[in-house]
């Protein structure tokens, strides 16, 4: 089986571990927020891989970083709404933390490529 370019990169890698995650720690929100927090939340850690693999299809290295900056901005999002997860004591200290970690690590992983990519 073919493995695309999108697949070798490390940093889709990482969003698909951030991407279980998430989902994992919605798994415990309250049912009430099926159609909120949760479903921002999984759309947002699902936006990150889809537009990193998106982006390795384009011509043009705007193009593709363009499609990284929109991976890295859907980051951002899952961590504005993991904070106010946190404030509504959606989320455990503990998974919270994990979540941001791995949130740090992806973002800068992001903006590397993004850099790589406007530079080549």
């Amino acid at each position: 089986m073919k493995v695309y370019s999108f697949e070798k990169l490390e940093v889709w890698k990482e969003s698909i571990t951030l991407f279980k995650l998430i989902y994992k720690i919605t798994d415990k929100f309250p049912s009430e927020e099926k159609f909120g927090l949760i479903s921002q939340l999984r759309r947002a850690s699902v936006s990150i891989s889809s537009n990193l693999a998106e982006g390795t299809s384009r011509k043009t290295k705007n193009d593709k970083a363009h499609f990284t900056t929109m991976s890295f901005s859907s980051t951002m999002e899952i961590l504005n709404q993991l904070i106010i997860s946190k404030d509504l004591n959606f989320i455990t200290e503990d998974n919270y933390t994990l979540a941001r970690q791995k949130i740090e690590k992806t973002s800068n992983m992001l903006n590397a490529l993004r850099n790589y990519q406007l530079n080549a």
